[in-house]
C-alpha cells in the first residue's frame, strides 16, 4: 500500500509524544541519584538502585514491540501501548518525590522504567507504519528535536524553580525544586503522549486476514500472560539462531558498545553527586549546596542534549568526508576527556564545557555504530540483529549495576564522598578504551537495501538503547533514499 505523504504538522502531531517520554528519562537521569542520597543512600548503594532500566528495556521492549506488532483494536496498533504506558508512567513520576523510603523510591523506578518502555518502543515501529521511506528521515529528525528540547527542558527544570525563589523541601529531605520538576514531568508527559494518540490515526494491515493468521499462529489459543510467554519463546528462538550467523562487523563492534556504555552509565550516575561534592563542596545531603550542585547538574546535562541535537545533522557530513570509524573514535575521544577533565574543574560554569565534548560524543554513539553495523547485516534480518546489538548496551549497564558498588566499596571505602568524582573518572577512561577499540571494526560499504525488506526489517527490532528514546536502527540506510 502507498500511504499519502504527511504534512509538516501531521508529522509534528505523531512525534509530539516523545517530548514527553524524553521529559521523564530526562528527569531521571539527573535526579534519580540525588532522590536515593536525600533518602539515605550511600555513594556505594547508587549503582545497584539503578539497576532498573537496562532490566526493565530488557525484559519489556522485545516482548512490548512483538505484541504491537500483532495488536489491532479501536485505538489502533502501537497507540494502546502508548497510552497505557503513559497513564502508568506519569503516575509513577508524579509520586516519585514524594518517596519516604528508599524502598518505595527505588520500587517507583522500576515501574517507571518498565511503562515508559511501554510507551517507548512501539514509537519507532510507528514511523515505518506512517511514513514512506522518502518521508521517514523527516520523521526521525522530528522525533529527535522533540527527544532534545525534552531532555533538555526537564534537565534545567530544578535550577528554573530555583531561579523564581523555590525553596524549601519535603519531609524526606528531596528539595521542592525536585518534586515540583516531577510533578510537572508527569503533566507534560501524559499530556504530550495523548497529543499524539488523539491527534493521529493509523492505518489499518494492509491484508487483514493475513494479519489475524500471523496473530493466530504466534499466540494460538493462549490469552493474558500465556500470550506473553509465546512471545518470548518466539522471540528466544528468533534470537539465539540469529546470535550463531553473527557479522564479523557485529563482532568487532561488541567491545566499542560495551565500553561506551559502561562510560555513559558511570557519568549518568554519578555526575550530579560528583556536582555537588566535587564543584559545590556539599558535605552531605543536608547541606544546602548539596541541592545547589543536582540543580547544577541537571543544567550539565541540559548542555549536551542541545549539543548532541546541533551537531547529529553534521555528523553525515563529517563521515562522507572522512569515514564513519574516524568520526566515531574523535566523538568517543571528546566524550572521553570531557568527563576526565572535571577532576581538573572547580568552578560551575567551566563544567557545562565538559558537557560539550559528551553531546559530540552521544550524537555519534546514537547513529555511527548503528550505521556502521547497518552495512554488514542482512536486510531481512535487520531488526533482530540490531536488537541483539544493543545487547552489548543492557549488559554492560547491569553489570555495572551489579557490581560498581563493590568495586567503589572495595577501593574508596563506603560513604566516601570523593567515590562519584572517580567514578565519572572512570567513564572517561572507559570512552577513550571505547575509541581504540573502533579501530580494530571494519566498516564495510552500504549495503543495497530492497525499501520492502527495509520497511519489513524496521517495524521489528526488539530492543532499543535504554535510557533514552532515540531512534537510531536505519542509520546509514534511510538516507540514501
Amino acid at each position: 500500500m502507498q500511504k499519502p505523504r504527511l504534512s509538516f504538522w501531521q508529522i509534528w502531531n505523531m512525534s509530539f509524544g516523545f517530548m514527553g517520554i524524553q521529559f521523564g528519562w530526562g528527569l531521571q537521569l539527573a535526579n534519580m541519584s540525588g532522590i536515593y542520597t536525600y533518602l539515605g543512600a550511600s555513594p556505594d548503594d547508587v549503582p545497584l538502585l539503578w539497576l532498573a532500566g537496562p532490566m526493565t528495556g530488557l525484559l519489556v521492549q522485545p516482548v512490548v514491540g512483538s505484541m504491537s506488532d500483532r495488536t489491532w483494536n479501536r485505538l489502533g496498533r502501537r497507540r494502546p501501548y502508548f497510552l497505557v504506558g503513559a497513564i502508568v508512567a506519569s503516575t509513577a513520576l508524579f509520586f516519585m518525590p514524594d518517596s519516604s523510603a528508599l524502598w518505595m523510591a527505588a520500587g517507583l523506578l522500576w515501574i517507571l522504567d518498565a511503562s515508559i518502555n511501554v510507551s517507548m518502543e512501539p514509537f519507532r515501529a510507528f514511523v515505518a507504519d506512517k511514513l514512506n521511506v522518502d518521508q521517514r528521515t523527516a520523521g526521525f529528525v522530528m522525533q529527535s528535536f522533540f527527544i532534545g528540547v525534552g531532555a533538555s527542558l526537564a534537565n534545567a527544570l530544578p535550577y528554573i524553580f530555583r531561579q523564581y525563589g523555590v525553596t524549601g523541601s519535603t519531609p524526606s529531605g528531596i528539595p521542592h525544586t525536585v518534586q515540583y520538576s516531577f510533578k510537572i514531568g508527569a503533566v507534560v508527559f501524559l499530556l504530550a503522549v495523548l497529543w499524539t494518540v488523539f491527534t493521529t490515526k493509523e492505518f489499518p494491515p494492509e491484508n487483514m486476514a493475513e494479519f489475524e493468521r500471523t496473530r493466530r499462529k504466534t499466540y494460538g489459543s493462549a490469552t493474558g500472560l500465556a500470550k506473553i510467554f509465546k512471545v518470548i519463546g518466539e522471540l528466544v528462538r528468533e534470537i539465539s539462531n540469529a546470535f550463531s550467523h553473527m557479522p564479523k562487523t557485529m563482532k568487532q563492534l561488541a567491545p566499542v558498545q560495551i565500553f561506551t556504555w559502561l562510560g555513559l552509565f558511570c557519568m549518568w550516575m554519578f555526575f550530579g553527586l560528583t556536582t555537588s561534592y566535587h564543584i559545590f563542596d556539599a558535605s552531605g545531603s543536608g547541606d544546602p549546596r548539596f541541592a545547589l550542585g543536582q540543580e547544577w547538574g541537571g543544567n550539565a546535562f541540559a548542555i549536551y542534549s542541545i549539543v548532541t541535537f546541533a551537531i547529529a545533522f553534521l555528523l553525515p557530513k563529517l563521515a562522507a568526508a572522512t569515514s564513519r570509524k574516524t568520526v566515531h573514535m574523535i566523538a568517543l575521544v571528546c566524550g572521553g576527556l570531557g568527563l576526565l577533565s572535571v577532576y581538573f574543574i572547580h568552578d560551575k560554569w567551566v563544567l557545562l564545557l565538559t558537557m560539550v565534548g559528551v553531546g559530540v560524543a552521544w550524537a555519534s554513539i546514537l547513529s555511527m555504530p548503528y550505521a556502521i553495523l547497518s552495512g554488514a547485516l542482512p536486510a531481512a534480518r535487520m531488526g533482530v540483529y540490531m536488537g541483539i546489538f544493543n545487547f552489548f548496551i543492557v549488559i554492560p549497564e547491569i553489570i555495572a549495576s551489579l557490581f560498581f558498588g563493590r568495586i567503589i566499596r572495595g577501593i574508596f571505602g563506603e560513604n566516601n564522598p570523593a567515590a562519584p568524582l572517580y567514578v565519572v573518572m572512570a567513564g572517561g577512561a572507559f570512552l577513550l578504551i571505547a575509541a581504540a577499540l573502533v579501530l580494530r571494526v571494519r566498516d564495510l560499504a552500504d549495503l543495497e537495501v530492497p525499501e520492502k525488506e527495509l520497511l519489513t526489517a524496521d517495524s521489528h527490532e526488539p530492543l532499543l538503547p535504554p535510557l533514552t528514546a532515540q531512534p537510531v536502527g536505519s542509520t546509514g540506510l534511510i538516507d540514501k533514499q
